[in-house]
């Protein structure tokens, strides 16, 4: 059994009550109307190099909702967040913390793969803000569209978009920061950081990484028991 299990017994899914049907249909139509749309952009030169628009995915009102920097390589090629090697540690960590991915939002901050071509390879370049500052309006449309009780902010460039500000990630890790719409932002380490860390350090930086997440679980936790507990005096009251 992880270690982690007790900081996260059950996936975020479990600990929010369900929105009716209807507002999970609405949602999702309204998330699909912005990927469309946002397959055209050209608000900033990066949509002319990328292979395509790489929007967020997963269920249309999920509570927690991850986003990380841009997508990489393999994300732009098949079209789809978080499926090169930063989204299989993500993946592993999801796996420990009992979070089903599909029960999730995962998107990025910026929509296209920003790099530069070292020979045949096409090597990651951090997005400038600029560019982020163009995108932002998707992630807000999405953030709208999902509602989500929490977001997680993998980065440094996740983390200014969804705050406004720039965010000293190492110093403000494990940490949750309020949005103006008052949806609090945990902020931690973008998996990529992890992978280009000192191998020989890897598991522990890993675990620390666990930790920072476990964090979404006991707030959802608790905030679905502060829910219940206010149905209950309601009840009793009624």
């Amino acid at each position: 059994m992880s270690p982690h299990r007790s900081l996260s017994a059950s996936a975020p899914a479990a600990d929010m009550p369900r929105r009716d049907l209807r507002g999970d249909v609405s949602a999702q139509r309204l998330l699909n109307s912005l990927r469309q749309a946002s397959s055209n952009c050209r608000e900033c030169p990066l949509g002319e190099r990328a292979t395509q628009t790489v929007f967020g995915e997963g269920a249309p009102r999920a509570p927690l909702m991850l986003v990380g920097e841009q997508p990489g390589d393999r994300e732009d090629l098949e079209g789809h967040p978080f499926v090169g090697p930063a989204g299989t540690l993500l993946g592993r960590a999801l796996k420990q913390l009992d979070w089903p991915r599909e029960a999730l939002y995962v998107t990025n901050a910026v929509k296209h793969f920003k790099y530069e071509l070292r020979g045949p390879r096409r090597m990651h370049k951090t997005p400038a803000q600029r560019e982020a500052a163009a995108c932002l309006h998707w992630l807000e449309s999405e953030i709208e569209a999902v509602q989500p009780q929490a977001i997680v902010a993998l980065g440094a460039v996740a983390a200014r978009s969804l705050l406004g500000r720039p965010v000293p990630v190492l110093r403000e890790r494990g940490h949750w920061l309020p949005r103006s719409d008052d949806i609090p932002v945990l902020v931690t380490l973008h998996p990529a950081a992890l992978l280009r860390g000192d191998r020989a350090h890897f598991e522990e930086a890993f675990e620390a990484w666990l930790v920072d997440l476990g964090r979404a679980t006991r707030y959802l936790r608790e905030k679905q028991a502060g829910l219940v507990a206010r149905a209950a005096r309601a009840g009793r009251s009624a």
